[in-house]
């Protein structure tokens, strides 16, 4: 072999080495980046878990203070916790009574929320007060057309309006026996939410809807009504069927089709049905004079039925068809109904007064009542 074919295999050996390091070299770098991902990943992945372990270790000495409250009465793992991240204090208030645990607090809540309701489809506010202002500014501001050299003419100012809804306290009282409450296996914070949630959640949703305002929110249902055609602020307007508990025979969907549209169209848009059980019943077989149902289902497990092509809230708290009844409402309840509340629910423990039994003594404070006349229209059905 000649140098020269010497050369030229060393040259090829060198260049094939070369290469060889380079894609080593690359390799090692994409395993670098992999890894310098996967390290940011699982430092991610630790940093929430650490949160969440951060999270439920603050909680967790409230919920062990708590249950040992309800179980034995012990109190001193309550006096003086507070609540991380909250400007609130787990001591005796007032009134007496001690903050639920947040377990508790959340699980009274998505009951409630969940629960057939206005809830559902008012505007809940949280306030800390013992009342809620609303301003409304229902008139308008006049407004007039003027020329370069004209003198600009004095316009009227509107009229705002303040709606004070009052907050009331809503109470329930389950009881159990302290041989239950001394079984480790009973989960006693469960059931005292549930037994909450389902006492206040059946007591709010009758006081939405038919609540005088004394001692208790007022219901739309309560305030005076007036024909749509006469409507005027502090009433609610009413659309009649012309028909004596029923619909008309020749055009049944007529009367609702009327209620729809006495709604102003910048209402519409967020508009709901509200009837109870019976009225669905019967409002499900109405027709239009095509001989379609003016009812469709949701399209989706979870949705709600709809009418005219708006949801349907069935709320059992609203009359059934009957002469001089108004057994269905329509309006954007989100405009026209405010639900004002304290976030705070509390528990006040007694084992006197109904031995061997102890009794649970919740409270909590919530208002309600119509915010804009002008968003809620009524279906009446004819007295004869």
């Amino acid at each position: 072999m000649s140098d020269q074919d010497i050369s030229a295999a060393m040259a090829g050996f060198i260049s094939e080495c070369s290469g060889f390091a380079d894609d080593v070299k690359a390799r090692l770098q994409q395993q670098d980046d992999r890894m310098t991902k996967l390290d940011r990943k699982a430092g991610y992945i630790g940093a929430r878990h650490a949160l969440a372990t951060k999270t439920e270790d603050a909680a967790a000495p409230h919920v062990q203070a708590f249950g040992a409250y309800l179980r034995s009465g012990d109190d001193d793992g309550l006096r003086g916790l507070t609540l991380e991240g909250k400007a609130m204090s787990t001591a005796v208030a007032g009134d007496g009574g001690y903050l639920v645990d947040p377990q508790t607090s959340e699980t009274v809540r998505g009951v409630l929320s969940t629960t057939a309701s206005i809830r559902a489809i008012a505007n809940v506010v949280t306030v800390d007060a013992t009342s809620y202002d609303v301003l409304i500014d229902h008139t308008e501001m006049g407004a007039g057309w003027g020329s370069e050299a004209g003198p600009v003419a004095e316009t009227g100012t509107p009229v705002i309006d303040r709606i004070t809804i009052p907050l009331h306290e809503l109470s329930a009282m389950p009881k159990a026996s302290q041989r239950l409450l001394d079984d480790s296996a009973f989960d006693i914070e469960s059931w005292l939410a549930g037994r909450i949630a389902d006492k206040f959640a059946r007591s709010e949703a009758a006081a939405f809807v038919l609540g005088d305002g004394v001692g208790k929110p007022r219901g739309f249902l309560d305030y005076d009504r007036i024909e749509n055609e006469l409507w005027e602020w502090g009433h609610i307007g009413t659309v009649d069927t012309g028909v004596s508990g029923g619909f008309p025979s020749d055009a049944p969907a007529d009367p609702i089709v009327e209620l729809v549209y006495a709604l102003g169209a910048e209402y519409r848009a967020g508009a709901s049905f509200v009837m109870n059980s019976k009225t669905a019943g019967a409002v499900r077989k109405l027709k239009d004079a095509d001989g379609r149902f003016l009812w469709s289902d949701g399209l989706a497990a979870g949705e709600p039925a709809r009418l005219l092509g708006y949801p349907v809230l069935v709320a059992e708290d609203m009359p059934d068809i009957a002469a001089g009844a108004v057994a269905i409402a329509f309006g954007n309840f989100e405009a026209g109904y405010t639900i004002p509340e304290r976030p705070d629910l509390r528990v006040l423990r007694d084992p006197f007064s109904a031995k061997p039994h102890v009794l649970f003594y919740a409270t909590k404070r919530v208002g309600g009542g119509v915010s804009d006349f002008a968003a809620i229209k009524l279906l009446r059905f004819a007295d004869s």
